[in-house]
């Protein structure tokens, strides 16, 4: 299993504040979008991350295909009305917390 981990780029440093109605329905389809992967238990973390630069979002996914995860990020509603990018890189070393049984 490896662990990928995605940066959501919004299209400007106070999305977080300042988000249209529009832009807040996409980010409700975002959410909603992921939500599959999280009650897999693939998702390991979702969510917005608030640094001096503005608000991004960050998930961290486990899989062993990486293809596929790639292409159901390009089909994210963020990126398909471009409302923001996704970037994806690989964990390459580190420590994941133990997976649970299930």
């Amino acid at each position: 299993m490896s662990t990928f981990v995605f940066r959501l780029t919004p299209p400007r440093p106070t999305f977080a504040q300042d988000m249209t109605d529009e832009e807040r329905e996409i980010m409700v389809r975002h959410a909603a979008h992921w939500q599959p992967w999280v009650e897999s238990g693939q998702m390991v973390i979702l969510g917005p991350v608030a640094d001096a630069g503005g608000v991004w979002g960050l998930g961290v996914v486990e899989t062993d295909d990486e293809q596929e995860l790639r292409a159901f990020a390009g089909s994210d509603p963020v990126v398909t009305t471009a409302t923001g990018t996704i970037e994806i890189g690989k964990l390459l070393r580190g420590f994941v917390r133990p997976r649970s049984a299930r």
